[in-house]
């Protein structure tokens, strides 16, 4: 862990312009023969690499990430269960493309339809999660895009639940990034759906369409995708030694380039960028001093810590500055802005992160704050 008291150099300053992470990293580059695509630290939430990541795009088969999100919340908030049975309309049965192959009629497990979905690719056994939580697939999809929107996702609109080809259903590599970070997040319970190699429906077995799942490079999901507009494409996870990365690319020209391409950036992503945890969580950054509080200071920290993910050569110039309007006028609440880091290296895009006070202040009282006064008056600072 680097230690954020070596690396910090006090600045008070007026302006308090505070902005989150999910800014591309800086220094190291590289390029991809697909269309669109955007790789993304999860847990810094860190871009480092993209390429026309905002292009609105058809999304094939990775509109599924979408389905499965709903079917996933509506599993948490007990509207479904994953031994409830769901019927086989004949819309989900006639539908085209990759299918688990369900029975006209039938009753199907929840649980064998996700497998289906996420495994198998199964356009049908989408329509049948989609009818049976919207009523109808048209519904559903109103849904799906309202979820999306909620989420972030702005560059989205989805009008039904499999990504078949319409030119009103599109998203984006940065939306499908965000939707796979939330997914993975949100719903670790159901996640491991993604990691399954195979699934066997009725005699039928199918292996999971992800090529990166058969290789040892702690891949874990989440969705390929392929149509002849959109191209080849791929929503992939890989997790080592606690790093999460995501992986977006589409508009690849062939199978075997959704192989080795997003197997390339994904090494490339590792290999080049590394996580450094600034703060652990709770960790005080100082103690700002306070105005006419009946405390003469309040701790400040980042509330959830600070890591951030940078490129090897970033990290050597790597650079933390507090910045605060102090002293700070009590009364002070926990957890209100008292102050931002701005995290700088060459090459590296400028991050700034809040500072929250830690605990409350309360004012001084009548003669409290007349005393404190006749202190500034003569000595020209605040009392301690």
């Amino acid at each position: 862990m680097v230690s954020v008291r070596a690396l910090i150099s006090s600045g008070f300053v007026a302006v308090m312009v505070l902005v989150g992470f999910g800014v591309p990293a800086g220094a190291a580059t590289i390029d991809t023969i697909a269309r669109q695509a955007i790789l993304v630290d999860a847990n810094t939430n860190t871009v480092l690499f993209e390429k026309a990541a905002d292009q609105r795009m058809p999304t094939s088969s990775m509109s599924k990430v979408m389905t499965a999100y709903m079917v996933f919340e509506a599993l948490r908030e007990k509207r479904l269960t994953l031994e409830d049975t769901l019927p086989v309309s004949e819309h989900a049965w006639r539908t085209q493309g990759s299918k688990m192959f369900v029975e006209l009629g039938g009753r199907i497990k929840v649980e064998d339809l996700i497998r289906g979905m996420i495994i198998q690719s199964g356009n049908d056994a989408s329509i049948v999660l989609a009818e049976g939580l919207g009523g109808s697939e048209e519904a559903f999809a109103k849904k799906m895009t309202e979820r999306a929107h909620a989420l972030g996702m702005k560059d989205s609109n989805f009008v039904n639940a499999t990504g078949w080809p319409d030119e009103n259903h599109y998203s984006s590599c940065r939306d499908l990034s965000t939707l796979a970070r939330a997914l993975i997040f949100s719903f670790p319970e159901f996640y491991h759906y993604d990691a399954e190699r195979e699934f066997t429906y009725h005699g039928i077995k199918q292996g999971n369409r992800n090529p990166l799942l058969y290789r040892n490079m702690g891949v874990d999901g989440l969705k390929t995708g392929h149509t002849d507009i959109a191209g080849y494409g791929l929503i992939a996870s890989a997790l080592r030694d606690g790093r999460r990365l995501i992986l977006v690319i589409n508009g690849l020209p062939t199978m075997q380039a959704r192989a080795d391409e997003p197997a390339r950036l994904i090494e490339w992503g590792f290999r080049e960028f590394s996580a450094y945890t600034l703060l652990k969580p709770g960790e005080g950054v100082d103690r700002l001093p306070v105005w006419l509080g009946q405390a003469p200071d309040v701790a400040a920290v980042t509330g959830g810590g600070l890591t951030v993910t940078m490129a090897q050569e970033e990290r050597r110039g790597l650079k933390v500055t507090m910045q605060a309007q102090v002293p700070l006028p009590a009364p002070i609440v926990k957890g209100q802005t008292v102050g931002k880091l701005v995290i700088t290296a060459p090459g590296f895009v400028t991050r700034e992160v809040p500072l929250i006070a830690a605990e409350d202040v309360a004012r001084l009282g009548f003669f409290g704050r007349l005393g404190a006064a006749a202190h500034h008056a003569v000595f020209g600072s605040p009392a301690k």
